[in-house]
């Protein structure tokens, strides 16, 4: 007699709900129902309002700030834990906190240690997430983890723009590797941004490592949250002679003034991921999903299947 794997539920917490359904069209299953019961001092109850038990259920929930997002996301693994599922997988798009990968100076915390310790105890077996700040995040968990690229999407949208004299830059020497790996798939060159900060998202100055001349440029980086680095660097690289230059940021957090920045900069467009819900549109704001991703790698690890295939960097 053949085991039949039971099929999967996809459940969202209340901010990432669009995406959540974006998800569960792709993967071909209805979006599961849960509700919120919030006090009236704003504490908040999850309830799943079907049965999981022994199934398999994919949380979905980006952490972007308000800890909100957080909390959520631990209250709805530990309601699923107690109410026997048989696998916890935290589908995480946008890992919040990550920034916080590491001691930068004395008597501050790790604090994306402290989130992945966070979701092993509320009990999820298995983390899925995607272009993480820092890649040895993963290392602090002792779970499984799937660590997605956006470069699966943003790659066949580049291509499709036909630019030629391209060149990928980083705004930072931290996002050097990232760079260099999308100019191998796109045989392209690649520029580095120097900056030097005064605090945390004030640049002091920038400079350019390369050559932008006559260039079409693409910045890549993982997140943007003030808009400040891109848009100085994009006004800087037309300064220096480029034809043109774009931005690919997969986690679009747009604090503070970002779309006011962005508006106001050289950028001809930046593109995003939904992985965290726009405040606001903007013309010069191009998102593309990413949900399809996730719904391809949430069946291969619900059948048991190698998601090898999906990382391209």
């Amino acid at each position: 007699m053949s085991h039949q794997e039971p099929e999967a539920k996809i459940f969202a917490c209340s901010q990432s709900v669009y995406l959540a359904e974006q998800i569960a069209k792709s993967y071909g299953v209805e979006l599961g129902k849960v509700t919120f019961s919030t006090y009236s001092d704003g504490e908040f109850q999850p309830s799943f309002e079907e049965s999981i038990r022994g199934l398999r259920v994919f949380l979905v929930c980006s952490t972007f700030p308000s800890a909100d997002n957080l909390m959520e996301l631990l209250l709805m693994i530990d309601a699923a834990k107690r109410a026997s599922a048989r696998h916890i997988t935290a589908v995480i798009p946008y890992f919040g906190w990550a920034r916080q990968d590491r001691k930068d100076k004395p008597r501050v915390p790790i604090g994306a240690k402290l989130v992945a310790k966070l979701l092993e105890a509320a009990g999820a077996t298995r983390i899925m997430t995607m272009d993480l700040h820092a890649d040895q995040i993963q290392g602090f968990f002792e779970k499984p983890v799937d660590h997605l690229f956006a470069s699966t999407i943003f790659l066949p949208y580049v291509k499709s723009l036909g630019l030629e004299n391209l060149t990928i830059a980083s705004p930072d020497m931290g996002g050097s590797k990232r760079a260099y790996a999308y100019s191998k798939f796109l045989e392209s060159d690649v520029v580095i941004c120097y900056k030097q900060r005064k605090a945390a998202n004030v640049i002091e100055s920038m400079e350019l490592i390369g050559e932008v001349t006559g260039r079409h440029i693409i910045l890549v980086d993982d997140m943007i949250d003030t808009g400040g680095t891109l848009a100085k660097a994009a006004d800087l690289m037309i300064e220096k002679g480029a034809l043109s230059v774009r931005a690919i940021c997969t986690h679009a957090i747009l604090s503070g003034e970002a779309y006011e920045k962005i508006e106001n900069s050289k950028l001809l467009e930046l593109i995003v991921t939904d992985s965290i819900p726009l405040k606001k549109e903007s013309k010069k704001i191009k998102v593309v999903s990413c949900a399809p991703l996730f719904a391809e790698v949430m069946q291969m690890v619900q059948h048991n299947n190698s998601i090898s295939g999906k990382f391209l960097m």
